[in-house]
């Protein structure tokens, strides 16, 4: 689908102003009288507050005011951030306070804001706030949280269990019952963050002249910042803007609204100055929503020949002290894990458990990973013990082209049906296998056995659901400049949003990129809308980008008709311009004038204006898939592992830019590559978190990521008119199952079997020793026999 722009690898629109320091982060808005804000939060995982004493923080340089929820509640109609999606079954319902008060449930929790004239007087106050606490017992572990006489995590509970979910098909335990081969296996998937390279921030403004209250947030969802601001602050829609200025990078956290968004803007509106805080690094670690903590136990039927018959199991998942998303987290590892194959019967449960640690959402994933590493650990085992090739376990229950679109017995958490719209999962894996050199590989790893180094060559299938709906709404409009203008509610977070849209548009209105302005995430210029989470926004505003540009190309050529009075379809859209076939021309900005009309006198088209808004409804999820294989040399004397090449097969649908196509694809190996081996936000038996900095915390770096061959297959999704599916989180999902099944193959004489992520050297040479000594201890002979 190569068009004058669509399709085709077109420079960013964005970086110009990036590259050249022109670009306007949260933290580049400033305003006269500016207050700076820093928070006291709390030091304990879960205590009872007694007395917070603001007298001497009050009484510092430069401090303007120190406030509590009590200093708030004059401005707030609620007090609780009540921001979890709706879910069924829900037994503890666990919302943020703006501001703690009587009790904190997690270290970082904030309880008092300092406004002061800079940021580092605010920082000197906070720490002169004195808190009075009476520690309580703390739940720092979300399976020991289940257990006869365990502490509970909210004092006023009476335990736990948040919710439990359940999904599946099939006569799961008949299956069991009558398998030829039943395994097993526990799994352990460890907690992280996002880090983004901005972290959060907020600026809040209020005019009292036009009574409007101004928010700029690094969020990703504008429109329901503005309806959680108005719920709080008893305001109406038009009474508060919220704006997504420059985002460096969002990665899942930053979809959700948090206490100090509410708190700035309440402090705005009760100073009337205009209030600044931007987060920093250990608060990311300490207040900032993390994803992950969760133990599987899980087995898999398969027949004599390694086909599928049933997968059933159980998940625990730890949730943290409050619901900031919902359970979309654990729905979604559950709802991933059978999707690349076909199989006849399926059952997970999943327990969500409340802990004394940050609360958990959704991170470039959602959950959709460790579904992943669960089926494919299963598949790799599966071969292990029927002492199969582990790709052709996998080809002979990949679900196979001819049967798309696949219907699944499944429904997503809003009841849609779950149906793989379009794709080729065994020819994703044929590619991944040829360019990886799968086959001649045992000769190539024998061959670095004997010089002393252990290689391994590891495969994982994904399947994604991405472009969640029901809509995102895009306005294109000409204006009397001669500018294309596309207003809409998504949100610009570094994936190049601005220049999606415009190739989009810009395929329709002339083909100049130059002549497109985007403004998104400006809840001032658009009604309707959700943002950008779910590898959703080319999907969505895409659609709707495209549709509306459509209309406003008939509109813009009904016009230019009457004006060079010649017949439509004697005319086309170049540049900047309408020409006509004699050669008559006229351009955008004129024909948006005449648009206009002159009173008294006929419109030229009938309507007035050029412009359109378009809401395009799509229900079904568009799934796209990969397959990734990835090499590893694994130091058997350290326990290191090291990335020696990766090859990874996408099939995204129509691909609007190659480029950034390959941008998102490499951005989300590399946060793979980090669940895999390196990030592990660590908590000690108190829930107190111990790696608080970059130092403790290790992200991958550019000296970690190994070669990497990216190859793409293109089968366009029936859902939309582009055949669009999303890539912003594609990389991340088979990344560390496809790691840990080649330490498995670069170990497989000792009969190492990764278990949990992400893998540490410490624990890899613990396993790699127990085999060792294994290896090296003698059977008893029974008694009786000869020995």
């Amino acid at each position: 689908m190569k068009g004058k722009t669509f399709g085709r690898p077109m420079g960013r629109v964005e970086d110009a102003a990036l590259l050249t320091g022109r670009a306007r982060f949260v933290d580049d808005i400033d305003a006269p009288g500016m207050l700076h804000a820093a928070f006291v939060r709390s030091s304990h995982a879960h205590a009872r507050i007694l007395a917070i004493d603001t007298s001497m923080a009050a009484a510092a340089p430069g401090v303007r005011a120190v406030l509590t929820l009590d200093e708030l509640r004059p401005l707030l109609k609620e007090t609780e951030l009540v921001t979890a999606l709706p879910a069924p079954n829900i037994k503890l319902n666990l919302h943020r306070p703006i501001l703690a008060t009587g009790e904190v449930l997690h270290v970082g929790e904030p309880i008092a804001m300092v406004l002061a004239d800079d940021r580092y007087l605010a920082e000197d106050a906070a720490a002169m706030v004195f808190v009075d606490y009476d520690a309580l017992p703390v739940v720092a572990d979300c399976e020991t949280a289940l257990e006869p006489g365990s502490p509970v995590a909210h004092s006023w509970a009476d335990h736990n269990l948040v919710t439990e979910l359940s999904l599946g098909y099939g006569d799961v335990d008949a299956v069991f019952a009558n398998a030829p081969h039943v395994y097993r296996e526990r799994l352990s998937q460890h907690r992280g963050g996002s880090h983004s390279m901005e972290g959060r921030g907020v600026v809040a403004q209020y005019d009292p002249l036009s009574d409007l209250l101004t928010m700029w947030s690094s969020t990703q969802t504008p429109m329901a910042a503005r309806q959680f601001l108005c719920d709080l602050l008893g305001r109406s829609p038009d009474q508060v803007r919220v704006i997504t200025p420059d985002v460096g990078g969002g990665f899942g956290p930053k979809l959700v609204f948090y206490p100090e968004e509410a708190a700035v803007s309440a402090a705005a509106l009760m100073l009337k100055r205009p209030v600044k805080w931007i987060e920093d690094r250990r608060e990311h670690f300490t207040s900032t929503t993390q994803e992950r903590d969760q133990i599987w136990e899980v087995e898999i039927a398969v027949d004599n020949d390694a086909r599928i018959l049933g997968v059933r199991g159980s998940v625990l998942h730890d949730h943290g002290a409050y619901s900031a998303r919902g359970t979309n987290v654990p729905y979604g590892s559950i709802a991933a894990m059978p999707l690349a194959y076909v199989i006849p019967a399926y059952r997970m449960d999943a327990r969500c458990v409340t802990t004394n640690k940050v609360p958990v959402t959704p991170v470039r994933g959602a959950g959709q990973p460790q579904g992943v590493f669960a089926m494919e650990r299963l598949m790799d085992r599966v071969a292990r013990e029927l002492n199969l090739d582990r790709a052709e376990v996998r080809r002979r229950n990949l679900v196979p082209a001819e049967r798309m679109p696949y219907a699944t017995p499944l429904v997503t958490r809003g009841g849609m049906q779950v149906v793989l719209d379009s794709g080729d999962y065994p020819r994703c894996q044929a590619m991944a296998l040829e360019a990886v050199g799968w086959n001649g590989f045992a000769e190539r790893r024998a061959a670095a056995r004997k010089q002393g180094k252990r290689l391994g060559l590891g495969l994982a299938n994904s399947v994604e659901g991405t472009g969640r709906g029901p809509y995102e709404q895009v306005r294109v409009q000409i204006g009397t400049d001669g500018k294309v203008h596309v207003y809409t509610g998504a949100a610009a977070m570094g994936q190049g949003l601005h220049t999606m849209l415009a190739q989009v548009v810009a395929e329709q209105l002339g083909g100049d990129l130059d002549n497109v302005a985007i403004i998104a995430g400006d809840t001032a210029q658009v009604s309707l809308g959700f943002g950008g989470f779910n590898s959703r926004q080319a999907v969505m505003a895409g659609s709707s980008a495209h549709k509306a540009a459509l209309r406003v190309r008939g509109q813009l050529l009904a016009v230019a008709a009457a004006a060079l009075k010649v017949p439509q379809d004697d005319l086309r859209i170049e540049g900047r311009e309408v020409v006509a076939s004699s050669g008559a021309r006229a351009d955008f900005a004129k024909l948006a004038r005449a648009s206009g009309g002159v009173a008294g006198f006929y419109l030229p088209a009938g309507t007035p204006g050029i412009e359109a808004t378009e809401n395009v409804l799509i229900d079904l999820m568009a799934y796209a898939n990969a397959c990734a294989a990835v090499e590893v040399e694994v130091d058997e004397e350290t326990g290191a592992v090291t990335l020696r090449n990766i090859v990874f097969v996408h099939d995204c649908g129509t691909v609007i830019n190659p480029q950034m196509v390959e941008g998102q694809v490499l951005g989300g190996i590399a946060h793979g590559i980090g669940n895999a081996l390196y990030e592990r936000m660590g908590f000690d038996d108190n829930a107190q978190p111990v790696t608080t900095n970059l130092a403790e915390y290790l992200l991958v770096t550019a000296t970690e990521m190994p070669p990497v061959t990216l190859l793409h297959v293109e089968s366009p999704s029936p859902l939309n008119e582009l055949g669009l599916k999303g890539c912003g989180e594609a990389g991340v999902l088979p990344i560390p199952a496809a790691i840990a099944s080649a330490i498995d193959d670069a170990l497989s004489d000792y009969g190492v079997h990764i278990d949990r992520v992400p893998v540490s050297p410490v624990e890899l040479l613990a396993k790699i020793e127990a085999a060792r000594n294994a290896q090296q201890t003698p059977v008893l002979a029974e008694e009786g026999a000869p020995a």
